[in-house]
């Protein structure tokens, strides 16, 4: 019996290691699965990803085969509208074709419009206006960080300015209860460095107004009419997002006096500076353009060009007096620390030059400072960078005249 005895729990404890062992053996199992399931679940994650893709690549395909299967569209332009009717004139062919505008585009269509037309010629969209991308990157997106505090010594002529530009645009009432048509346009000349870019862009930066910059020189053009064409093309660009203003820097490149020395260049350069004259005064309403114009030598422009009503105010930029230079040197310092710099003296030493000269001083003056490592602006580094930037170069000036 004790044997028995014995034997039974001896059985019993063994069979409790079994449980033990089957129950770790289904844990791990468990575990297991789990980590199958859990890859299982990642890669269907994946697999969802990659189908949406997929799926989207073969919508994105069967857009382009519905595309392709459709017909292709003719471009017409409008000559002239029948009440519901449109009289268009296909490109290319020039065949003349009276169709029946749709409802959803009568309000867009106008004398002179493109229209995409199908094969039957039912108009289906109506196109932007056809303009030269050369173009239609002269308009300026983001204005200069340049405003009118910033330009010193030419008070006088910005306040001409601002009434020439500024108050047509902000205020054309005051115009209209006096009776008179405001200017069209400014011409700014003087010599090379003495603010006029510097004015228009206080102008791109005060104007609430498209502004679209370009140079005379873009206007002269390789090919025979692509210049006029250029002109043409920038002030209807204007004209489509008025108010605007129009900047023509270097003037003269292409509003010289004309000549003819029997040249294609020659002419070219005549037929665009013709298209610019009609632009700026001719039987097509301007809009709400205005003209801002720059040159150094207004001496060689046409007469032309410089009549009333193509510029009705010719402003003079002259170099800066002793009170100006004194204003362009402040500004420029402004952020400087100084120490001991008597500006009357650098006003007297810097008599006769541009505001641009004074700004190249000013910025050398800081390169003397950064060489030798200091936190101050002295008298001594204005000197020193006057003596390189305008002694030295009037040295070389003189010595290479006698070469």
């Amino acid at each position: 019996m004790e044997d028995a005895v014995v034997k039974i729990p001896a059985a019993k404890n063994e069979l409790e290691k079994d449980s033990e062992t089957e129950i770790k053996e289904m844990q791990e199992i468990i575990e297991m699965l789990r980590n199958q399931v859990k890859d299982m679940h990642s890669k269907l994650l994946e697999a969802a990803i990659l189908n949406n893709k997929y799926v989207q690549t073969i919508q994105e395909y069967q857009k382009q085969i519905e595309q392709l299967k459709k017909p292709p569209l003719f471009i017409c332009s409008v000559v002239e509208l029948l009440d519901d009717m449109a009289l268009l004139r296909q490109h290319g062919s020039n065949q003349e074709i009276i169709t029946k505008i749709p409802d959803e585009f009568r309000q867009k269509f106008e004398t002179g419009a493109r229209v995409a037309v199908t094969g039957n010629l039912a108009i289906v969209k109506v196109l932007s206006k056809s303009a030269d991308v050369r173009a239609r990157v002269m308009e300026l997106i983001e204005a200069p960080n340049v405003d009118y505090n910033m330009i010193g010594g030419l008070q006088k002529q910005i306040d001409e300015v601002i009434e020439t530009l500024e108050l047509p645009l902000t205020n054309p009432e005051l115009f209209v209860e006096v009776g008179v048509e405001p200017p069209n346009g400014i011409l700014l000349y003087g010599p090379p460095g003495t603010g006029k870019t510097l004015i228009a862009k206080a102008v791109a930066h005060r104007a609430k107004a498209t502004f679209i910059r370009m140079s005379g020189t873009e206007l002269v053009q390789k090919y025979i009419g692509e210049g006029a064409r250029l002109v043409r093309d920038v002030f209807d660009i204007a004209r489509e997002k008025g108010p605007s203003i129009v900047f023509i820097d270097e003037i003269d490149a292409v509003g010289s006096r004309r000549t003819y020395d029997g040249t294609t260049g020659s002419s070219e350069v005549n037929r665009t500076m013709v298209q610019l004259l009609a632009e700026l005064d001719g039987f097509d309403n301007r809009g709400d353009v205005k003209i801002v114009a720059a040159t150094n030598r207004i001496d060689l422009l046409d007469p032309a060009l410089l009549r009333p009503g193509r510029f009705d105010r010719i402003i003079e930029i002259p170099l800066p007096d002793a009170i100006g230079r004194r204003e362009i040197l402040r500004i420029h310092s402004r952020n400087m620390k100084i120490e001991n710099v008597d500006f009357d003296e650098l006003v007297e030493m810097t008599d006769g030059l541009s505001g641009a000269d004074l700004k190249a001083i000013v910025t050398e003056t800081g390169m003397f400072v950064i060489r030798r490592k200091g936190k101050a602006v002295t008298m001594l580094d204005f000197k020193d960078a006057y003596n390189k930037m305008i002694i030295k170069d009037t040295k070389e000036e003189a010595s290479g005249m006698f070469v």
